[in-house]
């Protein structure tokens, strides 16, 4: 996935130590990053923005690419500069698979890995000295059977709510495995407690997030399903969103799940990587284009108006010009609602990396531009098609030019003008039309 940063700020009672967490990457990393930033603040941290002086850096890392890698010692170069004798602790994926690299910065005080993620504060406190070396903690994989609870707080409208980790799937471009680890899960109990405290805070909306969610149940011998199903009993919290989850893992009796639910929400993000058989089996995936054009189908049958997302790799080696044409074409019949595009990247230790016919990189960039135009198409086609339908929408709190931002059920971005009363409000309306921005208009039905 591609890599971002996120900041948020909270203050808290001491304003003598301040903390500033950047994070990179994926939902899961952000949620485990505000997890973090909790506990911090419980130990007397003020927590600042990540563009302020702070005296303890936490930087927690990407490395799904090489342009995620270059990006996360961009911010690690870029806090030392901004506060060179603060605390700069670096976790994440890129931290977890290549420390060294990351302790040949100066100014990096802790690598920690993936083991004592959860940890970080203690491992700070007993590394203070300023002029010690980089300490490396737990960077063996092979190590890792822990999982920590995590959630994202500081936005009163959705929170990520991590429920698995790791993964058991070793395709061919992939380290997340090498990062993350095995495929590994709280109980079920566990996680409702968590989606509990989630909706004490007023949160109407949780992401289910993590590496590989529909496998979750490795290590306690449940299912997702059986997950799903007791989080649609958790009093406060209204919508579930389903993050990325494999095809041959979003199964019949999960789609029907959510078609007769009242909180889980038409909209799944799904990988489809590649548009041909061969490139699949290079690749390592555990489906074919068939499959999974039927599983699209499935989804589309139950559920009319739902929202797809599809991921796609472009030019994975031995990838043809016919290949792509192929994948192309597939995404255009299947028809669904945005397409998440990615510029393949030879990662280390991944049996890609050893594969001849690699795509030359100016072609690669002229396929990935044909796909975001396709991208582009079938997005503003799907608005189009919901002009006229009922839907609900969850009003968020921030305004832009005295207007307000909400998602309907099936993702359609809609603005209204401003109304305090409706923040963190889920309001009927009808949508009408689509502004000059692209978002989608309304009718307020009832207040």
């Amino acid at each position: 996935m591609p890599s971002c940063i996120n900041l948020n700020c909270w203050m808290s009672i001491n304003p003598n130590k301040r903390v500033a967490f950047l994070t990179l990457g994926c939902k899961l990393n952000f949620s485990e990053s505000s997890t973090l930033a909790r506990e911090f603040e419980d130990h007397g941290y003020c927590r600042v923005a990540p563009s302020s002086k702070a005296d303890v850096y936490v930087i927690n890392t990407c490395s799904v690419t090489e342009h995620a890698d270059k990006k996360c010692r961009q911010a690690i170069r870029k806090v030392i500069s901004l506060s060179p004798h603060a605390q700069v602790v670096v976790t994440g994926c890129y931290a977890q698979l290549k420390p060294d690299e990351v302790a040949a910065i100066e100014g990096v005080k802790l690598i920690v890995g993936a083991k004592e993620k959860g940890n970080i504060i203690h491992l700070l406190n007993e590394n203070v000295n300023e002029e010690m070396a980089p300490v490396i903690y737990s960077c063996n994989i092979e190590d890792v059977e822990v999982i920590f609870p995590a959630y994202s707080s500081g936005d009163r409208t959705r929170s990520f709510l991590k429920v698995q980790d790791g993964c058991n799937y070793h395709c061919s471009y992939c380290t997340i495995p090498l990062a993350r680890g095995k495929s590994r899960n709280l109980p079920i109990e566990t996680i409702l407690k968590e989606a509990e405290e989630v909706a004490s805070k007023g949160v109407k909306e949780i992401i289910l997030t993590g590496v590989n969610i529909g496998d979750f149940g490795q290590t306690t011998g449940e299912s997702f399903l059986d997950l799903i199903k007791k989080l649609e009993k958790v009093d406060g919290i209204e919508r579930y969103r389903i993050s990325s989850i494999e095809p041959n893992l979003l199964t019949t009796e999960i789609i029907e799940y959510v078609a007769q639910s009242s909180k889980f929400l038409p909209h799944f993000h799904i990988p489809l990587q590649s548009g041909t058989n061969g490139i699949l089996k290079a690749m390592r995936r555990r489906y074919t284009t068939e499959q999974f054009t039927n599983k699209i189908s499935e989804i589309k049958n139950a559920l009319p108006n739902v929202f797809i997302g599809i991921d796609i790799i472009v030019g994975f080696p031995g990838e043809s010009k016919s290949d792509f044409e192929e994948t192309f074409h597939l995404l255009e019949r299947l028809n669904v609602a945005f397409l998440h595009i990615f510029p393949y990247s030879v990662r280390p230790n991944t049996p890609a990396e050893l594969l001849p016919n690699r795509v030359p990189p100016d072609e690669i960039s002229r396929r990935v531009h044909q796909l975001k135009i396709l991208s582009e198409k079938l997005h503003q086609q799907f608005y189009h098609n919901n002009i006229g339908q009922k839907a609900n929408v969850l009003f968020e709190a921030r305004r832009k030019n005295e207007m307000m931002m909400g998602y309907t059920e099936n993702y359609i971005l809609v603005e209204a003008p401003y109304m305090q009363n409706m923040t963190n409000t889920i309001v009927p309306v009808t949508l009408n039309g689509i502004a000059e921005n692209g978002n989608a208009t309304i009718e307020i039905t009832t207040l």
